[in-house]
């Protein structure tokens, strides 16, 4: 049965955005942290959202999150906005920012997301496509000055190709141009410089993060913004009521007593990051691109997408990326164990 009713235009021409969570041995495609946090979270979580009260509304202004989270960060409460990811953050700074007759500029290849929100919050997107290493340069910078875009995205660590951008290169950005400049932060744990520093600088710079890749909280869908105040009361415009549930706030409270143990897991991720950038650099054909997030793009002889399949059939699953640079995979920083069979895998798989 189909519907009378008429969606927007072009909807129907954009498919669902879906990252494929197959049931695999070895899960190596959507950069999660491979460790949870220790049991006693689990615990301590249980017990508080046992003493919840989900009879009541939860606090729509999460104060007690936006508190934690000043206090880890060093960041005054008023610039702080919590929502269920970072896309949803993403997502509410284009819905104050970008919208109907406003315009955002991208640097490919980046986060898929950010040009997907773009559609969605009917934001133009502005396009350069960078090439390796994947650094903006000087003409860089003036292309977005001379285009003048509402909103520029800088995704440092960069998914997917995991170099950083520096932060003379964002400070230049932001004092050339309009623009609110939103700098993409999920995986600077891993490696590179924080732009949290420009803030205070810039106002027209804001930071987002999210509990999802070194706090191994994937699964609580818990993002952030850093930012002057005035941009987090214009987010509190967008936003809808009540929009964090109590279940989310508590967990990421009680996640951020565990900063420490998170933090631990980091320094072991970095080294098998590192191993990976290492063995694929020794397989001819193969290149590899250097990473400072917690995953490593490459480029395979041949087919990528055989090689994909091929690492599939043996229980290992990769991010195909042939659609944004050609024969390239992602693959995860995962346990030693889990690089070991990816790795031996891929050389099966190639020979």
């Amino acid at each position: 049965m189909t519907t009378s009713a008429v969606p927007r235009p072009g909807l129907r021409e954009v498919g669902p955005y879906d990252a494929p969570q197959l049931e695999v041995a070895v899960r190596l495609n959507a950069n999660e942290c491979p460790v949870p946090l220790p049991a006693a979270f689990s615990d301590d979580l249980a017990t508080a959202v046992a003493e919840l009260p989900l009879h009541r509304y939860p606090d729509g202004r999460m104060q007690a999150l936006r508190e934690a989270l000043s206090t880890r960060v060093g960041h005054p409460v008023e610039g702080i906005w919590p929502a269920n990811g970072s896309n949803e953050v993403l997502t509410e700074l284009l819905q104050a920012y970008g919208g109907p007759g406003r315009r955002a500029a991208v640097f490919e290849p980046t986060y898929l997301l950010h040009r997907r929100l773009c559609w969605l919050t009917q934001t133009e997107i502005l396009e350069r496509r960078l090439q390796a290493p994947f650094r903006i340069g000087p003409a860089d910078l003036a292309w977005a000055v001379d285009e003048g875009p509402d909103v520029v995205f800088v995704c440092s660590p960069n998914n997917p190709t995991g170099n950083t951008q520096p932060m003379e290169t964002i400070a230049e950005l932001a004092g050339s141009t309009r623009a609110l400049v939103i700098v993409d932060e999920a995986y600077v744990d891993f490696g590179g410089e924080s732009a949290l520093g420009l803030v205070s600088r810039h106002p027209s710079v804001v930071v987002v993060r999210t509990f999802s890749k070194a706090f191994a909280l994937a699964g609580a869908r818990i993002g952030y913004v850093l930012a002057a105040p005035a941009v987090v009361e214009d987010l509190q415009r967008v936003r809808l009521p009540y929009h964090m549930s109590a279940l989310t706030q508590i967990a990421g409270l009680t996640a951020l007593r565990y900063a420490d143990e998170a933090a631990a897991s980091i320094a072991a991720i970095r080294d098998e990051r590192d191993r990976i950038v290492q063995a694929l650099s020794g397989i001819d054909g193969v290149t590899v691109f250097p990473s400072q997030a917690n995953f490593v793009l490459f480029q395979t002889p041949g087919d990528a997408k055989a090689v994909w399949r091929g690492l599939l059939d043996r229980g290992v699953l990769v991010r195909d990326l042939t659609a944004v640079l050609p024969n390239a995979l992602r693959v995860t920083a995962g346990t030693a164990h889990e690089v070991d069979l990816f790795l031996k895998s891929l050389e099966e798989v190639l020979a």
